[in-house]
């Protein structure tokens, strides 16, 4: 098991339990899984920060 998979499945484990139903559990999971997907990808380096921060100095 990768970092990537293990993040995420980590960030929704953390998104179920801090909520317990409704919309707002739904959006809770959602954000809590793809910033463990982030730190996951992050971990196996597979996400390059500084091609965004690049991209965004270079519209300035």
């Amino acid at each position: 098991m990768n970092a990537t998979l293990l993040g995420l499945l980590y960030g929704l484990a953390l998104g179920f339990a801090a909520a317990f139903g409704g919309f707002g559990a739904f959006v809770a999971v959602f954000v809590l899984g793809g910033l463990g997907l982030l730190a996951g990808r992050w971990l196996d380096g597979k996400l390059d920060l500084s091609a965004l921060v690049g991209a965004a100095r270079d519209r300035r």
